[in-house]
């Protein structure tokens, strides 16, 4: 099929967002490439946002599904047994996208196909300042290494599900997500297992809202770190250095505060040096001192959470030998 005409589903799972999902169809209104369909799957959401979406419904092609509860991952594959497109796009629901999205990823396709694909995120004007410090945590290289479509890497890139995307072909082969923390990793890994070669797109990107306050974030990220540790259970040796980092932060920065305390302020010098780092490289990134100095609260938030949840887990599931059932029975969740 000729990339000039294939259609795009592009599918998003929701739970009580349906602000968000506004800010996200209004972008959706402005795509200069309108070829694509949304395919909108409310997953048990108390607060619904229908009436949200009929007020697009003439605007461009929606397919909206609402159904129980059951996790963001069976919704996402609910979503791709009802799509019609032959590519399948997934961003999170509090992501808004650019103008030309759709008509940027057809082009990159066309010059440089790929069955998989992954793009960054960024953070739009209209964010609040801790949404752009927020930002800033997740993606700077001082905090997760361009883990998450940086310019500078440490790790291989791995697609994630607020901008991913793959061809109908890999959805028949490999099935769906999996209901799991970091289902998209496990879903990337997969996909590679099968024989494609997920490719970063860094001209696809979407802005990404993220959590609204610090305290969420704290809990979103501690998670993950958690979650890492399942995902190397399930893949042996998929656990790079770049995932220990946080942990080896969180530790080091607890022991080098133990002896500033005890035997010299001269022990914080290295931890002084590298949160003065971060601070000048937000500032730069953020072009704004007040945003540049929370984005550094924003970081110590996402390494000593990431840290946190990873130790957590290491000594639980590892250490204490109780992670062999749990990842035995996520793997044997099938994506359908």
């Amino acid at each position: 099929m000729s990339l000039n005409v294939m259609k795009f589903s592009l599918i998003v799972p929701v739970y009580n967002r349906p602000d968000e999902i506004a800010d996200l169809l209004e972008s959706l209104d402005h795509q200069t490439d309108r070829g694509f369909e949304l395919v909108l799957v409310e997953d048990g959401s108390t607060v619904p946002c229908r009436e949200i979406v009929d007020r697009y419904a003439a605007h461009f092609d929606i397919q909206y599904f609402a159904k129980g509860n059951e996790g963001r991952s069976i919704a996402r594959n609910y979503g791709m047994d009802h799509a019609k497109g032959d590519y399948f796009v997934f961003v999170d629901s509090d992501c808004i996208l650019p103008p030309d999205y759709f008509e940027s990823l057809r082009k990159k396709l066309s010059t440089d196909y790929a069955d998989c694909f992954g793009g960054p995120d960024s953070a739009h004007e209209s964010f609040t300042d801790t949404q752009k410090a927020i930002n800033f945590a997740m993606t700077a290289f001082l905090t997760t290494g361009g883990i998450r479509g940086g310019k500078v890497q440490m790790e291989k890139f791995v697609p994630r599900t607020f901008n991913m995307g793959f061809s109908r072909e890999v959805w028949e082969k490999v099935g769906g997500f999996r209901e799991m923390f970091s289902e998209d990793i496990d879903m990337s890994t997969r996909i590679r297992q099968a024989g494609y070669s997920p490719q970063l797109f860094r001209e696809v990107i979407v802005f990404h809202k993220r959590r609204g306050n610090l305290h969420k974030f704290w809990r979103q990220v501690h998670i993950f770190g958690m979650s890492r540790i399942t995902l190397q259970l399930l893949y042996p040796g998929s656990m790079k250095l770049v995932h220990w980092m946080p942990a080896m932060f969180t530790i080091g920065s607890m022991l080098l505060l133990i002896l500033g305390i005890l035997l010299s302020p001269l022990w914080l010098i290295p931890l002084g040096i590298y949160l003065l780092a971060l601070w000048i490289s937000a500032i730069i990134s953020t072009k704004s001192l007040k945003i540049g100095s929370m984005a550094v609260a924003a970081s110590l938030v996402q390494l000593l959470g990431y840290g946190t949840g990873f130790i957590r887990a290491y000594v639980w599931k590892i250490l204490l030998r109780h992670g062999r059932d749990e990842a035995q029975e996520v793997a044997l969740r099938k994506g359908k």
